[in-house]
């Protein structure tokens, strides 16, 4: 994974990175993550600088959906708004968590206290129950800070990032 720089965010935005990290490399079997707002728009990513790198390299095979943070993030914010659509439908209360288990890989979306969306692309190898619990610690710790202040900081943080210069680590 790809560190993104933190350099100028605020302490909640550095221990957000840090737990999307940490969530990367702690559980087997991840690709990619993303962190989506309640509107739709990625907020935070495993590797936000992919995009950038897909560009560079054609032909390149990407680690997650199509190379890309943002197909991630418009997958999750789909489906996360899909099962909200269902469960009210069904009127069986709010969505905690969506699974969607393919031929080679897994999708997990878990809801964020504030209406934002985890999203979690793993290999055919991971364990759904070790990936389910390391997103609710993530959703767990990282809710109550998540301030539409933090969310606009954060979606500063990304809109910047493909400004960054080639061979910075990014």
């Amino acid at each position: 994974m790809t560190a993104p720089s933190t350099f100028g965010l605020s302490t909640e935005a550095r221990n957000l990175h840090w737990l999307l990290t940490n969530l990367v490399e702690e559980v087997p079997g991840i690709l990619s993550v993303a962190v989506v707002s309640s509107d739709g728009l990625l907020l935070l990513s495993s590797d936000p600088g992919r995009n950038q790198e897909a560009r560079q390299a054609p032909g390149a095979r990407p680690a997650g959906p199509r190379g890309s943070a943002a197909d991630l993030a418009t997958v999750v914010s789909g489906i996360g708004s899909l099962t909200v659509g269902a469960a009210r439908l069904m009127e069986f209360g709010g969505v905690r968590h969506t699974m969607v288990a393919m031929d080679e890989g897994s999708l997990f979306v878990m809801s964020i206290s504030d209406g934002s969306l985890l999203g979690v692309h793993g290999s055919a190898e991971c364990d759904m129950t070790v990936v389910a619990y390391h997103m609710a610690l993530f959703v767990g710790r990282a809710g109550h800070v998540l301030t539409p202040e933090l969310r606009n900081e954060l979606r500063q943080s990304l809109e910047a990032e493909p400004a960054a210069a080639p061979g910075s680590g990014r």
